[in-house]
């Protein structure tokens, strides 16, 4: 998830997502959306409290070792979605620290023993001050070079102390206050990131993975249309790379699949100059329209101004293709995201995880996702020890 990266969204494109955790496996699969402001204050009524599990704010920043507020609005924004427990008690919220832009002071903080200590002892504090339910990490990533960031081969390892730390000053701080602190991390859908983690042992700390499954293919980097997060591998692209080879990767790598969040994009990619050869799919292309599209203007608008819409069977995904702009578009529809919900119930994943709510403005990818599921999961555990 990046700050620079996924502010695309918005740009309009009318001219053409020491203990070990003990999670209780859910009753239903969970459903967590992330919420990017965009250094804006949150408008009261504009979160749906009871269409989702989770909560993950993005994002804190890094400063001198210690999680700090990412602009002067979080502070009211965490006041207003912490009411919204009032109307669904079940709730979680936590803040996400990090992303694409803001990944850059993770190697140093995890670097000792007493950067460690510093970055876990600020975490603990960070969520008393702003009472939040636990943190989530989303390091753009550890042992690679991500937008530029300070990087080194010990990432992985550092990572894993960091989080057995975390893991066990959130049970110190349960024992006192009786209030469940959850840790979860944004993870790179890749064998890169497998490489350089330790999943098989970090997952032992974690109440979920959310695999950032998409922006598979981006244009800009790839020189050839494809699909931003295809639900399966197409045998026609090369590149071999699909939602469900990235959770084998993971359920290989150690990660229970009741730990792992398939993630849902509620945006799209679009190239140009694509030639209308099978309607532009695994064409060459370049970016086109910002290159990123928010489902918003996706499907509805962009159908109106001469796209058609096609499906990738072997995907499970739709795409567009405008034969007189000669402009190409991977995005998400219903028909997709229903069937990664079915994927997430029948693999028995622990949810879905989206980037990123305000992308999805009518609220119809997020409907899908709760009537294929069957409803958001109502956290029992959370609930209780909310009560006490």
């Amino acid at each position: 998830m990046a700050l620079s990266r996924l502010s695309l969204l918005w740009l309009a494109v009318a001219t053409s997502l020491l203990g070990g955790a003990t999670t209780p496996v859910p009753a239903a699969p969970a459903v967590v959306g992330y919420v990017f402001t965009r250094n804006a204050l949150l408008a009261p009524g504009s979160i749906d409290a009871q269409s989702m599990t989770r909560i993950n704010y993005a994002f804190a920043n890094i400063a001198d070792g210690r999680i700090v507020v990412g602009a002067p609005a979080d502070k009211e924004n965490f006041k207003l979605l912490n009411a919204l427990k009032r109307d669904n008690p079940a709730l979680t919220v936590l803040v996400s620290v990090g992303g694409w832009t803001w990944s850059g002071n993770f190697s140093d903080a995890v670097l000792t023993a007493q950067s460690r200590k510093i970055f876990v002892n600020s975490a603990v504090d960070f969520l008393r001050r702003c009472e939040l339910d636990g943190l989530d990490i989303d390091w753009e990533y550890p042992g690679l070079k991500g937008a530029g960031n300070r990087f080194r081969q010990q990432d992985g390892h550092n990572f894993t102390l960091v989080l057995k730390q975390l893991r066990k000053a959130f049970n110190r701080e349960t024992k006192k206050t009786h209030r469940r602190l959850y840790l979860t991390i944004a993870a790179g859908a890749t064998d890169d990131y497998l490489a350089h983690s330790e999943m098989g042992k970090a997952e032992k700390y974690l109440d979920t993975v959310n695999l950032m499954t998409y922006d598979y293919s981006e244009p800009g980097s790839d020189p050839l249309t494809g699909h931003n997060s295809p639900l399966f591998t197409d045998p026609a692209d090369k590149r071999g790379l699909s939602s469900d080879a990235s959770v084998k990767g993971f359920e290989r790598a150690g990660v229970p699949a009741a730990k792992i969040l398939l993630g849902v994009p509620f945006y799209g990619h679009a190239w140009g100059e694509v030639p209308d050869v099978d309607h532009g799919l695994l064409q060459p292309g370049k970016a086109a329209l910002h290159g990123a599209v928010p489902h918003k203007m996706s499907a509805e608008q962009m159908l109106a101004l001469g796209y058609s819409r096609y499906w990738d069977a072997a995907a499970a995904v739709p795409y567009l293709y405008n034969p007189q702009t000669h402009i190409w578009v991977s995005y998400e529809d219903t028909e997709s995201v229903a069937g990664k919900c079915r994927y997430v119930k029948d693999h028995k994943l622990g949810g879905i995880m989206f980037w990123e709510y305000s992308s999805d403005p009518t609220g119809a990818l997020l409907k899908t996702i709760n009537q294929t599921l069957g409803g958001v999961t109502q956290d029992k555990n959370a609930q209780d020890q909310r009560a006490q």
